[in-house]
C-alpha cells in the first residue's frame, strides 16, 4: 500500500512539494485540491510530471465511496473502500443547523461490546490520519452544493462525530493527529466544538487526550451504573471501573472547560428499569454531564432487545425529575442499517 497524502499537514505537504524540486505555491494548489475531496490526478493546476512523481509514492484516492444507502429520513448511510480492498462505513446525518458526519477510525474494532456490530469479525487494522479525513473530504465534495455556514466556513459537513466503526482511543496517534488536521487553518477549520469523540472509556488515554488542546466534546459509552452490570455487555469494564472514569471525565473538564456526555443504550431487561434510572441520578447528580439516551439498534447476531419508545421517556422523565440533564436521541436511519457496523457487516456477509 502506498503512503496517503492526506496524512501530511500543510507545512508537510510543502516540504515534500520542495523536496521534489518544484515551487513552495505548488503545496497550497495540492492541498487546496486534496481538501477539496479531489484525487491528485484530478486537480488541474497541478503538471503532469509532479501528479506522476506524486503518483509513484502515494494513493491517488485513498477513499472513495463504494455504495451509498439513503434512508427516507434523508440522512445517508456510506460504504467507504480504502486503498487495500478494506471497507469501512459512515453516516451523513441532515439537521437544521448543518451536517453531521459519522466516521470510522478503525477497521473493525476489538472492543467487543455486545451491543454493536463493529466489533463482529473483530480489528482488522486502524486507520491513518488521512483515511479518517478522506472520509469527510469525499462526502464534502459528493454534497459541494450544500452550502452550511458562512464565507470561507460554507462547507456541506459542519459537524463530526467520531462514533463510526473502531474505538477512537484505541487508534489514539493516528485520531489525533486527524483533530489536529480537521480543525487546522489551512485545511477544513471545523472547530474543536462541533466534533464529538465517543470512547467505551479507555482510562489512560482519556487523560491524555484532556492533555492535548484539542477541546472536542468528550462522550463516553456508560451503559449501566455499577461494574458488574456494563461488564456483561462491555468486557471493557474488567479493566476499567466506572469510578475511573468517573475521575477521568472530571479531569477532562478541570482541563477543557467542556462538560462531558455519557451515552445510555437502553436494553430491554437488562439496564432501564426504574431502579436503574435512579441509580444513575445518583451516580451523575451535581457533576457538569448530559445524558444521551439511547433505544438499542438490535444486532441479529446478538440477542439483545431494544427498549419500547413508552418506556423509553419514561426512564428519561425519571433521570428529568432527578436533576439530570438528558434527552433521548432520536432514531434515524433505521431503514438503512445506521447503526455502528451493521452495514458493513451485512455488506462482508454477502461477499
Amino acid at each position: 500500500m502506498k503512503k496517503i497524502l492526506q496524512d501530511l499537514s500543510f507545512s508537510e505537504t510543502e516540504t515534500l512539494v520542495l523536496s521534489l524540486g518544484e515551487k513552495k505555491f505548488r503545496a497550497k494548489q495540492l492541498f487546496d485540491g486534496l481538501t477539496q475531496g479531489k484525487g491528485i490526478n484530478e486537480i488541474s493546476s497541478l503538471s503532469k510530471d509532479l501528479k506522476a512523481k506524486l503518483c509513484l509514492e502515494y494513493e491517488d484516492k485513498p477513499v472513495t465511496i463504494k455504495e451509498i444507502y439513503r434512508s427516507a429520513d434523508g440522512t445517508e448511510k456510506f460504504l467507504f473502500s480504502l486503498a487495500d480492498g478494506n471497507i469501512v462505513e459512515g453516516v451523513l446525518m441532515k439537521y437544521k443547523y448543518g451536517y453531521t458526519q459519522c466516521v470510522s477510525t478503525q477497521v473493525g474494532c476489538r472492543m467487543g461490546c455486545k451491543f454493536c456490530a463493529s466489533t463482529l469479525g473483530g480489528l482488522v487494522r486502524n486507520l491513518t490520519a488521512g483515511e479518517i479525513l478522506s472520509q469527510i473530504l469525499v462526502v464534502n465534495a459528493l454534497h459541494k452544493e450544500d452550502k452550511n455556514g458562512q464565507g470561507k466556513e460554507a462547507r456541506a459537513v459542519t459537524n463530526i462525530v467520531l462514533m463510526g466503526s473502531g474505538e477512537p482511543l484505541d487508534n489514539y496517534e493516528e485520531t489525533v493527529k486527524f483533530l489536529r488536521l480537521v480543525t487546522s487553518e489551512e485545511g477544513l477549520r471545523i472547530s474543536a466544538r462541533n466534533i464529538s469523540l465517543s470512547t467505551c472509556g479507555i482510562v489512560p488515554k482519556m487523560y491524555k487526550l484532556a492533555e492535548e488542546g484539542i477541546p472536542v466534546n468528550l462522550t463516553v459509552s456508560l451503559h449501566a451504573t455499577d461494574d458488574r452490570t456494563r461488564a456483561r455487555t462491555m468486557p471493557v469494564a474488567k479493566a476499567y471501573k466506572i469510578e475511573e472514569i468517573l475521575k477521568a471525565c472530571e479531569y477532562y473538564f478541570k482541563k477543557t472547560g467542556r462538560r462531558y456526555y455519557f451515552e445510555y443504550t437502553l436494553i430491554e431487561g437488562e439496564n432501564c428499569d426504574e431502579t436503574h434510572a435512579d441509580a444513575l441520578v445518583k451516580l451523575l447528580s451535581g457533576k457538569p454531564c448530559h445524558v444521551n439516551l439511547i433505544r438499542l439498534n438490535e444486532v441479529k447476531e446478538r440477542d439483545l432487545k431494544a427498549l419500547d419508545e413508552k418506556n423509553a421517556y419514561r426512564f428519561l422523565g425519571r433521570l428529568e425529575k432527578g436533576g439530570i440533564s438528558a434527552t433521548l436521541r432520536r432514531q434515524i436511519g433505521v431503514d438503512i442499517g445506521g447503526a455502528c457496523g451493521q452495514l458493513r457487516a451485512s455488506y462482508l456477509g454477502e461477499e
